[in-house]
């Protein structure tokens, strides 16, 4: 779509903050902890912004409960793991040409200090999974 249109344009969802259940470790699912999500989706905002209208384009709402569901309702070993499912999702939608998550873990069980463990995912809509 976008080099259909000539337009790159991207919506971003900047350090949303869920409170979840994921880990390597068992009691890291059973406590639960703090972890902070970037999202960018790339789509065409040229004709939504002529017409003014939110069916017109991808409701940010949207995005933020597909990443909130995720976080919340499941428990995953990896962060790696929880932005793929994001990125699967979110490519379903018409006119999101890619996604890039970035999933950041504040409270890593690490013998030393650090600010955060982050993975970043880059997925387009063309992208093929084994």
């Amino acid at each position: 779509m976008q080099q259909e249109t000539g337009y790159t344009d991207t919506i971003r969802l900047k350090n949303m903050i869920f409170y979840a259940h994921h880990g390597f470790y068992e009691a890291e699912r059973e406590l639960g902890q703090k972890f902070e999500v970037d999202i960018e989706v790339q789509c065409d905002l040229h004709q939504p912004a002529l017409k003014d209208q939110l069916k017109q384009t991808m409701d940010y709402r949207a995005i933020f409960n597909i990443a909130k569901k995720t976080f919340e309702n499941y428990k995953f070993k990896l962060i790696e793991t929880v932005a793929e499912r994001i990125a699967e999702q979110l490519l379903q939608f018409d006119g999101i040409d890619n996604v890039r998550i970035r999933v950041r873990k504040p409270h890593v069980p690490l013998n030393g200090l650090l600010d955060y463990v982050e993975v970043e995912i880059y997925r387009t809509r063309n992208h093929k999974t084994d």
